[in-house]
């Protein structure tokens, strides 16, 4: 009885390392303005949150310069310094109508559990479609060999009309020849609008619902949070979801000001697993 026991119990931790190597997180971040106005501490703090992720696809990384992309780097040493080894990929500027529209993207990823297949490249093909062309990376686990797509997005202002961007991006699964594709970042308009009920149709899901994004420069009657506009979508045919939720870094109206110096829009990740 006592070898069975034994055996079981090493059957069952087999199988609970072997599901937990399977499962990821992935953050996505509208990080304001990365590059042109985050010191030292602010650095600091950005780390010290996104370092509970294993993957984080970050928009509005500053174009005009190299700030921009020595910032990530930054915060990919500040990660580096809390414990475990990670990795970063900058875009370049996206081709966009005017100077004060471009961006960079940025991945970073927890290299000991995640690898990059391939070179993340902005998607050329969308560079005429939307004022800043999506930025794509193909990652897996090192534990398991599936891999999946990341396209990070950072569509057009609300009044702009971001829905005629959003449209192109039912085509990517066909396109890259994949159902593993998750669309994350800031989108600039909310998971309930009509563009992404052709996505639901094929699987797609949001990963949260209802729930504000962005912050108010004030609190009125306690509430500080504004907009539903950052999200990852997912396709639940192919990826099972353990949890979702945002990363809610001010909580009190009083340090609103100074959280907002960080951004002034709340992270969003999943926790998941590819089936």
């Amino acid at each position: 009885m006592r070898f069975l026991r034994v055996f079981f119990f090493w059957v069952f931790n087999s199988l609970l390392l072997v599901m937990q190597a399977q499962e990821f997180t992935l953050l996505t971040w509208n990080i304001q303005n990365l590059g042109q106005s985050k010191d030292d501490s602010e650095i600091r703090n950005i780390a010290e949150i996104i370092n509970e992720f294993d993957i984080v696809a970050v928009q509005e990384v500053v174009a005009k310069d190299p700030r921009g992309a020595q910032a990530v780097a930054h915060l990919a040493d500040e990660l580096n310094r809390m414990g475990d080894r990670w990795d970063y990929r900058v875009s370049d500027p996206t081709r966009s109508p005017s100077p004060h529209i471009s961006e960079r993207y940025a991945f970073l990823w927890r290299s000991s559990k995640i690898q990059l297949v391939g070179r993340p490249y902005l998607d050329s093909k969308l560079a005429d479609e939307c004022d800043r062309e999506p930025y794509l990376g193909q990652f897996r686990l090192k534990s398991e060999g599936t891999p999946f797509y990341i396209v990070n997005v950072h569509s057009r202002t609300y009044d702009k009309q971001p829905e005629k961007e959003i449209a192109h991006f039912e085509a990517y699964q066909n396109r890259l020849a994949s159902e593993l594709v998750f669309l994350a970042g800031d989108f600039n308009l909310s998971e309930d609008h009509p563009v992404w009920a052709s996505f639901y149709k094929v699987g797609y899901q949001p990963s949260i619902s209802d729930m504000a994004t962005t912050l108010k420069r004030k609190c009125a009657r306690g509430n500080y949070l504004n907009h539903s506009i950052d999200n990852i979508y997912y396709d639940q045919d192919v990826v099972e979801l353990h949890r979702s939720g945002r990363v809610d870094f001010v909580r009190d109206c009083e340090l609103l000001e100074v959280r907002r110096g960080l951004s002034d829009h709340l992270p969003v990740f999943l926790e998941c697993s590819i089936k």
